[in-house]
């Protein structure tokens, strides 16, 4: 059953995997195999995460190259890097995201919408669109977008964000019915509340972690560990018939 999920001779793109959810799904996709290109907005923090991953897994797997996702010419940038670098990149996460303001949607700036929108869902399609042609020329590949369970529920505080990841739900549907007659598959994997930096004030308060986690199956906090294998699944040969899908992992938050 191994073999199902060998990234051998894969490249995998991973946004904002300096650290949190996507430094773990770097990690795993080189523990499983894969080069790996590590980008966040700051190049000491993609080559310290690069070189904690290549020490882990014992090979010069990982290799860093910092893009700010609100620039297009910066992805260019980091979509160029990886396929001079590699030659091909076969599997794309897009889990890089913002999200400047907390409060009713009545109190939201313009200039914060805007930012959430383009961070969010914008960049995800400029990337898509720099590294998903070559792709389609060799006629396989995956994309998987870190979306959020906020993207199917309401919220009264980060309203716009949800707003955003339910968006990017469509377009993993859309781009999947474009890109799966030549073989590539787009899915978004949709996190509960997981214990990362991002996600901070929502757990290092005991009381709010408890309130937090009242409504889940399994009362508990996430780790990024174990949304980190549901992207290797998604980009190996394991995840070969899925696409357009909504993968939650969330500890049964939704379901009650």
């Amino acid at each position: 059953m191994g073999s199902l999920f060998d990234m051998t001779g894969q490249v995998a793109v991973v946004t904002g995997s300096s650290r949190g959810i996507g430094k773990a799904i770097a990690h795993r996709m080189a523990e499983h195999g894969a080069s790996v290109v590590v980008s966040s907005r700051k190049q000491d923090a993609c080559e310290e995460a690069a070189a904690e991953i290549n020490a882990a897994v014992g090979r010069e797997a990982a290799v860093a190259c910092a893009a700010n996702i609100s620039s297009k010419e910066a992805l260019q940038g980091l979509a160029d890097f990886a396929l001079q670098r590699f030659g091909k990149v076969t599997a794309l996460v897009c889990n890089a995201a913002s999200n400047p303001y907390f409060g009713p949607m009545a109190g939201i700036a313009d200039e914060q919408f805007v930012k959430i929108l383009m961070n969010n869902v914008v960049s995800n399609h400029w990337l898509i669109q720099m590294l998903v042609p070559q792709m389609l020329a060799a006629g396989e590949g995956s994309v998987t977008i870190v979306s959020s369970i906020g993207g199917l529920k309401a919220s009264t505080v980060i309203g716009a964000y949800n707003i955003s990841k339910a968006a990017d739900l469509q377009l993993a549907r859309n781009l999947s019915a474009e890109y799966g007659p030549q073989g590539v598959r787009v899915n978004c994997i949709c996190p509960g509340l997981i214990k990362t930096d991002f996600a901070r004030a929502l757990w290092e308060n005991p009381e709010i972690l408890k309130q937090a986690t009242a409504g889940s199956s399994l009362k508990r906090i996430g780790d990024p560990d174990e949304i980190a294998g549901m992207a290797v699944f998604l980009a190996s040969r394991a995840g070969a018939f899925t696409t357009g899908q909504a993968m939650v992992i969330d500890g049964g938050a939704t379901i009650l």
